[in-house]
Parts: structure tokens; C-alpha cells; sequence
């Protein structure tokens, strides 16, 4: 438990079994006591009753300061529901087949909102979630506020908080420097709906849950100009957006009006700063293509020095980058690998530089010192050196530089199994190593029943970390840990103008613990209060 956060323990039964005889409310994890304006604090609590409760609602008042007020209306308190997943188990690791087993499946509380009212068994307990998104006209001060549980038996039990509001501003999220990079899945999103692709219903169910990555501060749009890309690994494969058709003269259609509406729909929503088009390099190899003369869907497989790659993609590539151009789209759109070797890499964005010099690339692989300064966004798996020297370079050129995990690394990561915290821990990582962002490949990409998270591949958790209507404890922590790298950000940059050498030897200190060799032994919390404490920072009013 972090050192700065008050924790109320309450015992709720005793050794022989018998259970207090009213209801505990209390908090398992408060609020953070200190806020900017602008920023999303939250907290646990948990109810429990010697008796079973039928009807459990929750309300949350406003937060006053004298006579200054937060409204009810930027609190959200909802019941943390139950998910399924698989715990690690010794010696097998987080990727590879798995069949799903009672014997390693486990019951997490993850899933936040939908539940209007919730029943509770006796004494067996029921998480809550607050969050509070603090208002950037609010008057700095320390504000007092409550939540409040009514049932069918006992009217109303309350439990009280204070949030103390710096006189910081928190910038908007699209404004963050943090580079966060979750991976979208349209397809997974009709099928769950059962939504025709690209209909207005599709776009009507995607629009919240691209809000909620939108808060959270996405700079990238995920699309997919090949079928399949990732060789159909997902739940819902991603198929292409651009329609490529041979013609009888043997020249090359395209048609990007899929691509146009996806990216126009994210765009609008405000993630507008990068497009990543996956792939040229798909891991399987084959590219589709209809056939003009007979309207049939076709397939070719080339490597990236062959004949076959370099007509196929000379020809796409051209045109495709013609039309971004039109649309004022081509200084942000990317050609984007993940996890290719370098030899095939460099085939294929020398053709490409051949076509259009000036394309850009991205990937999110392994460490190259040969393809270092080829990526305008490279991101490095979490167990891959990635030299100081050479981001520095690469922050200079306008580059960015960030890190990744996914179900090769125990920890730190966002799995069912994983401590929430870790998701925080995330943010601190790339501000202590000096990385621009994090990326994970899986913001949405649902299994067949997202509230049974475990899959047919890797560990629960790894495919996708919100749920359909819902946010998650590890999408909220993990949004945590990105506003705790853009306050550390703005403090240090302060401090070093004014000259507070202490303030950042303090935190120098407090980042020597985000070693992924430590986080094993020692947890997340360890990091996460130092850090915390370090850039606690602003007084009530003043600086």
C-alpha cells in the first residue's frame, strides 16, 4: 500500500468465522490526497455485511471547500466486477497454445461501470471504484467529499474523503508528450455487437470506447492495409482496409474508402497524430488482391527481394502515398512492421524509399544498430537494450523512442494476473529511462467472451484491456501512471529553471528503483511511493 494514501482496515470477520453484524464500508486504497486541476485521481473501497444485501446502490456527493465546489457530476463511483482469468503458473510462460482450465482459472475484480445496483452476498465483500476528474477551473483547496452505499435493509452507510487541489494544471491529454500506443480492433468491436463493418451502428458502438483511449492520451490510429497482418491471431482478424484489384490490363485498382472512413471517424474523435499502417512486411507473407477479369479474391506469396514483392508493393505504394497526400494525411502516416528481422526490413524499405523517398516508417520490434535511425517511431520490446545514446540521437532528429511489453514479459505487465499497480509502474518506467511512450498491442481485441479474458494463445489480460461498455482497474491505473509522467515532466523541467537541485536529486533517487530486475523481487509499490512522494510537490494555492 502506498505510504501517502490512508488505509482504513476494518476486520470483517473474526478467526472462528462469525461475521460482524452490520455493514463495513471502507476504503481499501483512497483517493490520492493530491491533485492538479485537470487530473483523474481514484480510489477502492469495499463493502461487506454479516447479511446478505439484496440491492446495493451507490451515490457520490459533491466536493466542497469552504465555499468552492467540485460537482457530482465529475465523480464516478461503480462497482468493480468480476472477470475470469488463468494465474501464472511455474514454468510455463505467458505466450504459446493453451487450452483453458479450471485448475488455473481465476476470478479478478477488473471490470468497471454497467451495474446500476449489485446484490452481495454475507461476508463475502464487494469492491467499489471512485474516480475524480478534477475540473481545471477548480479553486485550489482541500476539498471534503463522501460516497454512500443504500440498501433494502440499512438506509445509507458513508464513508468520507479529502482531496487536496494543487495550483497545477494538468494539460489536456491530447497535449501529453507521453506517447501512448494501444492498438485498436474494429473488427472485434461488430462482432461482439454483431454490427455490419463500416455501418453507422459500427461507428455508433466503437464511439466510447475510442473516447476512453482518447482521455487516456492515444497519439496513433491502428489500420491494417493488408489482410490479415498478424497472421489472423485475434479472436477477429484484422482484415484490409484498402481494396487492391488487378486489372485485365494488367494494371493496379485501389480503393481506400474503408481506410478514409476509419481514419476520418478516429480523427475526429481528436487521435489525429499518427496513422500506422500495418503491414508491408505481414507475418505470413501473402498478399490479397481481387482479380479484375474474374472478381475473385486471389492471393500472392513473395518474400521482400523477390520480383513478385516489388511489383505488388511499387505500384501500392505509389498510389497509396498520392492519395494521403490529397487527403493531407502523409506527414503523419507511417508503413508499420512489428517483430520483423532486419535483413527482410531493410528489403523492404529500400523499395519503398525507391517509390516514395520520403515515406515514413515505424516499427515495434527488436533493437537494430543498423535500422536505428530508419524509424520515426521505434519501439523496443521491454527485454532488448536500447542505447541512451541513440534516443538522444533520435529525440534531436524529431524521432520518437518507446518501449513495449506483451506476453513474453511476467512483469511489469497489464494481465488479469498482474498487480494493478504494475500498470502505473508502466508510466514511471519510460519517465526513469528516458523512453517517450509505452506500447501494447491490444487495446480491444476482444475474445469470445471479453468477460472470460482467458485465450486460446496467451496468459487473461494480454488481448485486450478495457471491456465492451466498461473501462478496467489496469486501463485506469495505466492512465495513473501516464499523468504521473507528464506532472514529473513539467515539475523537473520547472525545477531545473529555478534551480531546485534538491528537488530533482530527490527524484533521481526515487527513479533509481524502476529496474525491471527489482519490480520481481519487490513490487511495484516500492517505486510508485517513492516516485509519488517525490513530485508531491505544490502547495495548496501557491508553489
Amino acid at each position: 500500500m502506498r505510504s501517502f494514501l490512508i488505509c482504513l482496515i476494518i476486520t470483517l470477520c473474526s478467526l472462528a468465522g462469525k461475521c460482524s453484524e452490520k455493514v463495513d464500508f471502507y476504503w481499501t486504497d483512497t483517493p490520492q490526497q493530491q491533485a492538479w486541476k485537470g487530473e483523474k485521481i481514484n480510489g477502492r473501497a469495499r463493502i461487506s455485511s454479516s447479511t446478505d444485501i439484496r440491492s446495493a446502490r451507490l451515490r457520490a456527493s459533491a466536493l466542497r471547500s469552504g465555499c468552492n465546489k467540485i460537482g457530482s457530476s465529475a465523480v464516478r463511483v461503480c462497482f468493480i466486477t468480476d472477470v475470469i482469468g488463468d494465474r501464472f503458473v511455474p514454468g510455463y510462460g505467458q505466450c504459446g497454445k493453451r487450452v483453458p482450465s479450471d485448475s488455473t482459472m481465476i476470478v479478478v475484480a477488473d471490470r468497471l461501470g454497467g451495474e446500476k445496483k449489485m446484490s452481495i452476498a454475507s461476508c463475502k465483500g464487494q469492491d467499489i471504484w471512485i474516480d475524480v476528474k478534477i475540473p481545471r477551473d477548480a479553486v485550489p483547496g482541500v476539498y471534503e467529499g463522501s460516497i454512500s452505499v443504500r440498501t433494502g435493509i440499512f438506509r445509507r452507510t458513508r464513508i468520507e474523503y479529502t482531496v487536496e487541489v494543487a495550483d497545477e494544471t494538468l494539460p489536456e491529454p491530447r497535449d501529453w508528450e507521453f506517447d501512448l500506443n494501444l492498438w485498436q480492433n474494429p473488427f472485434s468491436v461488430a462482432r461482439y455487437y454483431g454490427d455490419e463493418l463500416w455501418s453507422r451502428e459500427h461507428f455508433e458502438h466503437m464511439r466510447p470506447l475510442m473516447e476512453r483511449l482518447r482521455d487516456a492520451g492515444q497519439k496513433a490510429i491502428t489500420t491494417s492495409i493488408i489482410r490479415h497482418p498478424w497472421n489472423g491471431q485475434t479472436e477477429d482478424p484484422f482484415e484490409t482496409m484498402v481494396t487492391k484489384t488487378l486489372n485485365e490490363d494488367g494494371t493496379w485498382s485501389y480503393d481506400y474508402s474503408i481506410f478514409d472512413k476509419w481514419v476520418e471517424f478516429m480523427m475526429g474523435l481528436g487521435i489525429d497524430e499518427r496513422i500506422d499502417c500495418f503491414s508491408i512486411l505481414p507475418w505470413h507473407m501473402t498478399f490479397e488482391y481481387i482479380d479484375g477479369a474474374s472478381g475473385e479474391l486471389k492471393e500472392l506469396t513473395a518474400d521482400a527481394t523477390s520480383e513478385e514483392f516489388a511489383g505488388y508493393w511499387s505500384s501500392l505504394v505509389k498510389d497509396f502515398a498520392a492519395h494521403l497526400r490529397e487527403k493531407g494525411w502523409f506527414d503523419r502516416t507511417m508503413i508499420a512492421l512489428d517483430e520483423r528481422q532486419p535483413e527482410e526490413m531493410t528489403a523492404a524499405i529500400n523499395l519503398v524509399r525507391s517509390v516514395v523517398p520520403d515515406f515514413k516508417f515505424s516499427l515495434a520490434g527488436w533493437y537494430s544498430d543498423k535500422l536505428a535511425y530508419d524509424f520515426d517511431y521505434l519501439c523496443i520490446s521491454s527485454t532488448q537494450e536500447f542505447p541512451e545514446d541513440v534516443r538522444a540521437i533520435r529525440r534531436d532528429k524529431g524521432m520518437v523512442s518507446t518501449y513495449y511489453v506483451c506476453c513474453g514479459e511476467r512483469y511489469p505487465n497489464t494481465f488479469i494476473a498482474s498487480d494493478p499497480d504494475e500498470a502505473v509502474w508502466l508510466g514511471w518506467y519510460a519517465f526513469a529511462h528516458n523512453f517517450d511512450g509505452f506500447l501494447r498491442w491490444s487495446y480491444n481485441s476482444w475474445t469470445a467472451d471479453p468477460l472470460d479474458a482467458r485465450f486460446r494463445s496467451w496468459t487473461a489480460g494480454d488481448c485486450h484491456i478495457v471491456y465492451p461498455e466498461a473501462s478496467s482497474v489496469r486501463f485506469e491505473k495505466l492512465t495513473e501512471g501516464i499523468q504521473d509522467y507528464e506532472k514529473a515532466r513539467i515539475l523537473c523541467e520547472r525545477w531545473k529553471k529555478e534551480g531546485r537541485d534538491e528537488k530533482i536529486s530527490a527524484l533521481e533517487e526515487a527513479l533509481k528503483l524502476f529496474e525491471i530486475s527489482r519490480l520481481g523481487s519487490n513490487g511495484a509499490a516500492e517505486g510508485l511511493d517513492a516516485a509519488k512522494a517525490a513530485i508531491m510537490d505544490c502547495r495548496t494555492g501557491s508553489r
